[in-house]
């Protein structure tokens, strides 16, 4: 193991060097928003990366981004910032925390697992990737011989993370080395939380989503969450195993997929409401249209069918889920919409959850992406989502990222309470990297790049120093040409070299 870190390490070196006189952006836009960053922090804690160190940190791992949109500029480079933050090195190699401060429920070194699935899609873009294999071995070995457990604390979506980061840095070892285990904890959670019929049942406070109007602490709800991660993780374990040549395991996983994609559509799918629901352990679904409703979406379940598709009016309705301040985890026409706490707990009734935005954002990037029944939602509806999400980043004037928030005052419900600064429980550099910008990763030789930016709304933008299948991508538009001086439109650049180009913003695809 060690050679093959060593052997990365090296091939990483190489392609950075060989780039660096290509790229187009400098870190000096990086530099300001840092040293701002810096300026209006007390830093209580202190992990490996301490404030003094963030700038060089960060010009040696993130992809540079540079927009005209100057919230969703300034915020992308915040979050990276505040991931940095969370990352510890520990005896038991590096760990990603999801509260800056020590948690309750933590387990060994404060770790805690519900934001997994998002801190490996958002990892998966730096360029030093031992984080992230220490981070995922902490989970599956590490964690499993503690005294407390806290894996399964949470429902998770791993395996289609660890594929999804596969696709980025091509690293068949690492998959090698972990399938089985992985095909192991996916038996685990059989054992823990399938119900007889092979459906998954969950708390709503093991979803990290309690106090909902759905679910319980103790409810055993069949939910539309839990289903679509193991649907995403077959899905997941199934192409592992085919690029690990398992037919066995493959075909197991195959068979696994399609029944939890047909029974969710059958079964958690409410014809009248148009939309997917929670199933009560007693039975029936229940009344309420919820955010998870469109976690389906995130694993590319649904079927591509108009009355599916409907679901997502509900989007952009201000009685369902369309809020001044971002995406609301209810329906807000129900009338048991933010009654379940006193608004300081940790209420998902309605109020606004980066975790939810992330996951619905995701979805409907899908949409776009992958159906052709869309039902009205488009690049606008997008971007104007995204930077909704990015305006949501504040709190008394100043940048700031939190729990949850109020969704009409957009006042962040726990105050500005230490252990819920920098809240490490959502992504948005993924959004912006693999969906707005649009790099979607494949596993051939490809690259395709399908940006869900509308026409005419930026001139310009670069995204540059992305470490992709073993190359840097640089990823530019330039509307005329006088930016960044590489000629007009949409190109892309792999190690300095051109390999695509558009005179439109447009869906491209190019060898890579």
């Amino acid at each position: 193991m060690k050679r093959i870190l060593i052997a990365f390490l090296l091939m990483l070196n190489a392609g950075v060097l060989s780039a660096q006189k290509a790229h187009i952006l400098t870190t000096e836009k990086l530099s300001k928003y840092v040293n701002y960053f810096n300026s209006i922090d007390d830093e209580a804690v202190k992990n490996y990366v301490p404030n003094a160190q963030s700038l060089e940190w960060l010009s040696q791992n993130i992809p540079l981004f540079d927009c005209p949109d100057s919230a969703i500029q300034k915020v992308y480079y915040y979050r990276w910032w505040s991931v940095r933050k969370h990352l510890k090195q520990t005896p038991d190699g590096f760990i990603f925390t999801e509260f800056i401060t020590k948690a309750n429920h933590a387990g060994k070194h404060n770790a805690i697992s519900s934001g997994l699935g998002h801190h490996i899609y958002e990892g998966r873009w730096l360029l030093n990737q031992q984080y992230i294999n220490d981070y995922i071995n902490f989970w599956l070995y590490v964690d499993p011989a503690w005294k407390v457990q806290r894996f399964h604390a949470f429902s998770s979506w791993i395996d289609d993370a660890v594929y999804n980061r596969y696709l980025v840095n091509k690293d068949k070892a690492f998959i090698e080395k972990n399938l089985l285990t992985l095909n192991a904890d996916y038996r685990k959670w059989e054992l823990e939380k399938m119900n007889p019929d092979n459906t998954f049942w969950q708390y709503d406070v093991r979803d990290a989503m309690e106090e909902s109007i759905s679910g319980g602490r103790k409810e055993k709800n069949v939910r539309p969450t839990i289903n679509s991660y193991m649907y995403g993780n077959a899905k997941a374990l199934s192409a592992m195993a085919a690029l690990c040549n398992n037919d066995t395991l493959k075909r197991k996983y195959d068979k696994k997929a399609a029944f939890l994609r047909d029974f969710v559509n059958d079964k958690l799918w409410d014809d009248t409401a148009s939309f997917y629901k929670v199933q009560y352990e007693k039975g029936g679904l229940c009344d309420a249209r919820e955010a998870i409703g469109f976690i389906p979406w995130y694993f590319n379940l649904p079927k591509d069918k108009a009355k599916y598709a409907n679901q997502w009016k509900s989007l952009t309705d201000p009685a369902g889920f369309n809020a001044p301040w971002g995406i609301t985890t209810a329906e807000r026409r129900h009338p048991l919409f933010r009654t379940h706490g006193s608004g300081h707990g940790c209420e998902w009734d309605g109020a606004v959850w980066p975790f939810a935005t992330s996951q619905t954002l995701k979805g409907l990037s899908n949409l776009l992406n992958y159906y052709k029944n869309q039902d009205g939602m488009s690049k606008q509806v997008f971007y104007n989502e995204v930077h909704k999400y990015a305006m949501s980043h504040q709190m008394n004037g100043k940048i700031y990222l939190g729990e949850y928030q109020d969704e009409k005052t957009g006042e962040w419900l726990k105050g500005d309470n230490p252990r819920s600064k920098f809240y490490n429980h959502s992504t948005f550099a993924d959004i912006i990297i693999s969906d707005l910008v649009g790099l979607k990763p494949r596993p051939d030789n490809k690259l395709e790049i399908n940006p869900l930016l509308p026409q005419n709304q930026w001139d310009w933008f670069c995204l540059d120093k992305v470490l992709y299948h073993g190359k840097i991508l640089t990823i530019l538009w330039d509307k005329t040409g006088e930016k960044y001086g590489k000629g007009k439109g949409f190109r892309v650049f792999a190690d300095g070299k051109e390999i695509a180009k558009s005179n439109q913003l447009e869906k491209i695809k190019a060898k890579i």
